[in-house]
C-alpha cells in the first residue's frame, strides 16, 4: 500500500489514451512511400536517427516528428523525393492530428475513483497546441486540478513542477507507461511512481525498470491502482 500521497500525477500518451500506436502506423505508410529507394528496416534506422538529431531544436509531438520524415525522406533519396511524396508526407501528419482520441481501458473509472480523495493533475510533452486538444477531445478535462506539458519529462522539470504545485516529493505519485520519462526522474527525487505498460514503447523511451525500489510499483492496468492507494472502487 502507498500512504502519504496528496498529488496523483497521471502521463497522457500511452497511458491514458493511444498514442504510439498512431506513430507506427504512419511511419509503416511512411516506408511504403520510400520503398522505390530505401528497405523498410534502413529507412526506419534512418528516421530514428534524424528525430535523436532533431530533438534539441524541435522537441517532441507530431509535428516534430512530420519534420522529421520529410527530412530523412530528402535525405534517403538523395534530393529526388518527388514534390507529390512530400505532400503525402505531410498528409499523413495531418491524419495523425485529427485522430480521434481513443481511451484506454479502465481510464475513466479510476480518474472518478481518485478525483475528490487526491489532487489529479496531467503531466505529459509534446505540442502544446496537439497536447491540449487532444486533452479536450477526450473529455477527461474534469478530472485535473493542474495540466503541465513539458518540453521534456526530466528531473529538473519534474522539480520545477512539484515546487510550482507546493507539494513534498515524498507526497506526490507520479503513473504512467515509460519507465525513462514517468519513472525514473520522480524516484531520483524522493517521489513515488507507478508504471503501467503499455504495448507500444518508442524506443526513445525505453529504459531498464528500478529494482527492488521502495517507492517503486507495476501493474498490468489502471485499476490496479484503485487497491494500492486504499480506494473503493
Amino acid at each position: 500500500m502507498i500512504n502519504g500521497i496528496k498529488v496523483i500525477g497521471f502521463d497522457a500518451d500511452d497511458t491514458l489514451w493511444v498514442n504510439e500506436a498512431y506513430f507506427v502506423e504512419t511511419e509503416r505508410k511512411w516506408r511504403r512511400l520510400l520503398a522505390p529507394y530505401t528497405g523498410e528496416e534502413a529507412a526506419s534506422a534512418e528516421l530514428y536517427r534524424t528525430e535523436m538529431q532533431n530533438m534539441p531544436l524541435y522537441g517532441y509531438g507530431v509535428k516534430a516528428y512530420v519534420l522529421s520524415l520529410v527530412e530523412t525522406a530528402v535525405r534517403i533519396t538523395e534530393g529526388n523525393v518527388a514534390a507529390e511524396v512530400i505532400g503525402q508526407i505531410l498528409s499523413l501528419g495531418k491524419e495523425q492530428l485529427s485522430r480521434p482520441v481513443e481511451l484506454l481501458e479502465g481510464v475513466e473509472e479510476t480518474l472518478g475513483a481518485l478525483a475528490g480523495r487526491y489532487r489529479l493533475i496531467l503531466v505529459t510533452k509534446g505540442d502544446l497546441l496537439d497536447q491540449e486538444q487532444k486533452l479536450h477531445r477526450s473529455g477527461l478535462e474534469r478530472f485535473f486540478h493542474h495540466v503541465e506539458i513539458m518540453s521534456d519529462k526530466t528531473e529538473k522539470a519534474y522539480a520545477g513542477l512539484l515546487h510550482r504545485i507546493g507539494i513534498r516529493p515524498e507526497a506526490f505519485l507520479m503513473i504512467g507507461n515509460s519507465i525513462r520519462s514517468d519513472i525514473l526522474p520522480p524516484l531520483s527525487l524522493g517521489s513515488y511512481a507507478i508504471h503501467v505498460p503499455s504495448l507500444a514503447v518508442w524506443e526513445h523511451e525505453k529504459a531498464d525498470a528500478p529494482l527492488a525500489h521502495p517507492h517503486s510499483y507495476t501493474v498490468g492496468s489502471l485499476k490496479e491502482i484503485i487497491p494500492l492507494l486504499r480506494v473503493e472502487s
